[in-house]
């Protein structure tokens, strides 16, 4: 089990977009990197007919991965960024829960 997933609210601890927080839009497992909304903007260059949405071609802005293990999920308490935790529930379901405050993820 990640300690992220697609649709987390995350902080990235390091690299050139440190600092920035944002919402996961994708978990790309087998390269272990995640795309992040709002976190390190790209343009691609797409030749015409290559794109439904742009038969004559143009520049794409995209978001660019970021290896997992530079961003931490935001705690839904405190709002900062916190390591994660796993608990087992009652019923045997296994939950993510925020260091900081206990609160499940």
């Amino acid at each position: 089990m990640r300690h992220v997933r697609k649709g987390d609210k995350v902080q990235v601890i390091a690299g050139k977009c440190k600092g920035e927080q944002g919402t996961i839009i994708e978990v790309l497992v087998d390269k272990e990197r995640v795309r992040i909304e709002g976190v390190n903007p790209i343009k691609v260059h797409v030749k015409p007919g290559r794109n439904q949405q742009m038969p004559n071609g143009g520049i794409l802005e995209k978001f660019g991965t970021i290896h997992w293990s530079n961003v931490l999920p935001v705690d839904p308490e405190s709002g900062k960024p916190t390591r994660v935790g796993f608990k087992i529930l009652d019923d045997g379901q296994k939950v993510r829960v925020a260091k900081k405050s206990g609160a499940e993820l």
